[in-house]
């Protein structure tokens, strides 16, 4: 896969299962200025496709736009240090994928113009979730860039 262009981090949202699950909230209109996008448009929450991310432009910042791909794995990997997934004492087997593991994923991925989600269940037990989008966004190339570059 052949793809240019830069990345936008998104996040991190933490919050419970329940409000995760609300699917209404995590998808705009089908118009840019109807009710259901406004609504989209002033949640944090994270959109189910993350291509959208794009779309909240007040959301997205100068220090988490990046050009050089190991700048937007960093942050994830920051994110992830600051929020560490849950991991249950006594547990034989491990509940997720180690950082550095992901961190090679996220590399590859996103040099291909493919969006990264990390999402998981911290010790509160609420779940947290953060992205990088790729910019422009294979599955939603008529979003312009909310902010592109400098």
């Amino acid at each position: 896969m052949n793809w240019s262009g830069h990345w936008h981090g998104y996040g991190p949202w933490t919050g419970t299962r329940h409000e995760y699950g609300k699917e209404h909230l995590r998808r705009p209109g089908p118009a840019p200025d109807d009710e259901q996008t406004r609504t989209f448009l002033a949640q944090t929450l994270p959109p189910v496709q993350t291509g959208h991310a794009l779309l909240k432009r007040n959301q997205t910042t100068a220090d988490r736009t990046w050009t050089v791909v190991c700048d937007a794995v960093d942050w994830l990997k920051k994110t992830c240090a600051v929020n560490p997934p849950y991991e249950r004492a006594g547990s034989p087997s491990r509940t997720h994928v180690m950082v550095e593991e992901k961190a090679h994923y996220a590399e590859d991925a996103l040099s291909r113009g493919v969006d990264v989600v990390w999402a998981y269940y911290i010790k509160s037990q609420n779940f947290v979730a953060y992205s990088v989008v790729c910019c422009p966004n294979h599955f939603h190339p008529g979003i312009t860039c909310p902010l592109p570059p400098s």
